[in-house]
Formats: structure tokens, sequence, C-alpha cells
């Protein structure tokens, strides 16, 4: 069968693409954006990608069309689908009808973490033997890939994305799924462009709790006031908790400030009959945000018969998926680094573990605010705040953003700097760096290559 993918170098796109070439399907697709890491791994596989939406891009007749939730009506090629009477279906849809059937599914939910904790759960269940399949957005480094099929009788891990699903299923994507084992790690507000405010994504989290059979498990982050809201809206799966509160039957403990070693406390049965079993883990990732997202797989990998003492010591092999705390390169000592942050929880929480982990040096944080939620101005109070463990911040307007980042630079805690130019940009960080600096990078696009860019720059300043 031939499948023509719309948006296929979104995250779960791309994913979606290789789970289809790997079933033997052709494959071919097109998007507005092809750039790597996803463009590389399409490419490797073989399939074909068309830069821009066009018409054209339909011919030869594909026998299905997969559509992203990226694209709308007035798209020139979702017109055409429609006005010549092609199938097509969403990317969940087709996940849950062709690859899910058959398979105990692992979904990861959260507003932050998904891309790590289901990365995390995916090498816990391989360094065990068990092959698991995955579909992950972003490119686990221990696999190289963002997914695959894995053993047909294997745990299947998904991150399960709240957004939307398409412009024509305006439920989120995992509602589709119907997992045997859910994690909720965390929820609050994102996703300005398409909810309203934070019940509603409460909502869309209780219709995924719907779905999971009362023989799964639903693993749940304590201290988390949405994810309780989301539960008393009922729930007819066992709850096991997870995190820092003494009555979570996971609990982490860390042992070093930075989260770099940790350890993991598994409260088994209740009453005067309870056993604990603990783990330590020694690792390269540091924050406690990764501590608990690790607790979280821990506990995933746990509920699949894994071994805690021998999933604890896999944790001293992963690595972290691509554009999550990345080192991209480093010059006369000044370190780049890549992340996907774009949220400002998430924006404190990376810049609190680097800055637990950086023993000289200062840290320089760039930041784009490029994703739908930043655009629209929602949450835009709390972005000053969010670089306070930064030495640095260096605020980049991308297109589109309407509203002043004036008032972020001014309100900053910390020396702060806007620019609306990338190449003034990079030649200010290079003037600014000083060896033992890290400059971190964070931002949920491309932002216009700036890593390589800043690196090459660097090179000529300092190497």
């Amino acid at each position: 069968m031939h499948l023509h993918i719309l948006g296929i170098c979104g995250t779960f796109m791309g994913s979606l693409a290789l789970l289809a070439r790997e079933l033997g399907h052709t494959v071919s697709g097109s998007d507005a954006g092809v750039y790597p890491p996803m463009s590389t791994q399409l490419e490797e596989a073989g399939i074909a990608l068309m830069e821009g939406y066009s018409p054209a891009n339909l011919a030869p007749r594909p026998d299905l069309v997969v559509i992203g939730n990226a694209l709308s009506r007035g798209n020139a090629e979702v017109e055409t689908v429609l006005d010549a009477g092609l199938p097509y279906v969403s990317g969940p849809q087709w996940l849950a009808e062709h690859v899910l059937p058959g398979r105990r599914v692992i979904a990861v939910a959260g507003t932050h973490g998904k891309t790590s904790t289901a990365s995390l759960v995916a090498w816990l269940l391989e360094s065990a033997g068990l092959s698991p399949g995955f579909l992950i957005g972003g490119v686990p480094r221990n696999f190289g890939i963002s997914a695959r099929l894995g053993a047909h009788d294997a745990p299947f891990v998904v991150e399960a994305d709240e957004y939307d699903t398409a412009f024509f299923d305006k439920r989120s994507k995992f509602v589709h799924y119907r997992p045997e084992i859910a994690v909720l790690g965390n929820l609050e507000f994102d996703h300005a462009d398409i909810f309203t405010d934070l019940a509603a994504i409460e909502r869309q989290f209780h219709h995924l709790v719907r779905t999971v059979p009362g023989k799964g498990r639903l693993l749940v982050a304590d201290h988390e006031p949405a994810l309780d809201r989301v539960l008393a809206m009922g729930a007819w799966t066992p709850v096991v908790r997870f995190g820092e509160a003494a009555e979570s039957p996971w609990r982490v403990e860390l042992e070093r400030e930075d989260a770099s070693r940790f350890r993991v406390i598994h409260q088994q049965g209740e009453g005067a009959g309870a056993v604990d079993e603990d783990a330590v883990v020694d690792w390269p990732l540091t924050g406690a945000y990764n501590a608990r997202n690790a607790l979280a797989a821990l506990a995933a990998a746990h509920a699949c018969g894994v071994d805690l003492s021998r999933a604890a010591a896999a944790l001293a092999r992963f690595e972290t998926p691509r554009r999550r705390q990345e080192l991209r390169g480093e010059v006369a000592g000044i370190q780049v680094i890549d992340d996907f942050a774009h949220h400002p929880t998430a924006i404190a929480a990376t810049l609190a573990g680097l800055r637990a982990a950086t023993a000289r040096g200062r840290l320089l944080a760039v930041i784009e605010p490029r994703s739908n939620t930043m655009r629209l101005g929602a949450l835009r109070e709390r972005l000053a705040q969010s670089v306070a463990d930064a030495d640095a911040a260096f605020w980049y307007r991308p297109e589109g953003l309407d509203w002043p980042l004036e008032a972020v630079v001014a309100a900053s805690p910390v020396p702060a700097r806007e620019e609306r130019d990338l190449d003034a940009l990079v030649a200010a960080l290079v003037a600014e760096a000083r060896p033992y600096d890290r400059i971190v990078v964070m931002s949920n696009g491309g932002f216009g290559g700036i890593h390589d860019r800043l690196l090459a720059a660097l090179e000529v300043a300092h190497g």
C-alpha cells in the first residue's frame, strides 16, 4: 500500500512514517519545513520527502493519505484530498488500527517530560531483553531512531500527546491508544491555541483515564493537583502513585544535589505486611525532574516484569533523547547545549538541573518563545522568572510573536537582552562567552540552525 503523509516531518508523523515503512508500505510525504533530525532518519529509511504542499505531491494517487494535526482546511493538499475523494485518516487512528492491536500499550502522558520518560521506559524494556516497540516524539539516542515495531509480542511504548488529533477529529491524540499502562507525569496549562483553560485539558486527560482497562495500571505523579482533579472525575483502574510523598509506593530520594545519584524505594503491599525494595541509580543525567521521570519509567518497567535492580543499573547507560540537554559541541571549554524546553516550567526545570551540575563557569540561557502558547502570549508573565537559575538570558523574537518581549527582559532577575536578528544573537553570544561557560539553547523548533552557527563562530573567535 502507498501511504502519503501530510506533515511528515513533525515528530509524531515522522515516527509514524517509519513504522509504516517497517510494515512494508511505500511511504511518501510532504511538509512545509524539512530539517534534521527527523528529515535525516526519514531519508535514510527510503521515504520520499517533498518540500511544501502542492496537489502535484498526490500523484501518483496514493492508496491512503494520513493527515497530521498541523494541517487545516485551505491547505492545497488537504483540499485536493477532499475534492478528489481520496481516503484519509489521522495519524493516531492509523497507529491504533495498524500497529497497536494485540500489543500491551504503555502510554506516557503529561505536560512535560513525555519524550524523556517514554525513552526511558523503552530503554529499560530493551535492557531487560523484551525488544519493545515504540513511537516517541524525539530521537532516543540509545536507539538512534524515533520509532520501531519491536517484537510482535513485546510491549509498545507511545508518547501520549494531549494535542488535538486532526482538523476533522478534535479529540486529544491519546484517546486513540487504549493503553494498559498509562503514566501521568504532570499537568498544567499549555496549548493555548486549542484549549481555553486547564479544566479543558483535565477533561481530555479524564477521557484517557476512561480508556485504561480495570486489569491495567495508572501510574500517577504525586503533588499534582490537576491530576488529582482528573482522577476525581472517575477512575476504574488501580492507581499507583510515584514521587516524593512518604505515602507513595514509588519514591525517589536524591543522594546528590544535582540528582545524578538517587535512591528509588518501592513499597510492595500495605500495612504490616508491606515490604520495601530499593535500588540506587548513578547516571549521567542531572535535574530532579529527570530523576522523577526515571522513577516513573522504573515503575512502568516493573509493571512489565522488569527487576528493579536490573533496571536501575541500566539507567547508567541511558542517553538523553536528541534535543534534551544534548551537548552539541564544545569550543575552548565553552559548551553549546540543545534543549526542547519551550514552556516556563520546562525552562526553569532545565536551567535548575544544569545549574546544579555546573561547577565552574556561567550558565547562559538562549530562548526562542516560538510555541503556539508562547506566540499567543499565554504564560508570558512567568517567563522572566523562569531564567532565575541562569547567569544571563538572551531572548530571540521569532516571526509571528505579536507581543513585546521588552517586559520580560525588564523583569528578568538576571541580566537579559532581546535580539531580533540571528546573526546579531550569535555575535552577542560569542562576545559574551568565556571558557567553562555553558550556553543552553531552548526552542521547540530548528531555531535557524543556531547551534552549528554558534559553534562555527566560537571556533573562529576562540579556536
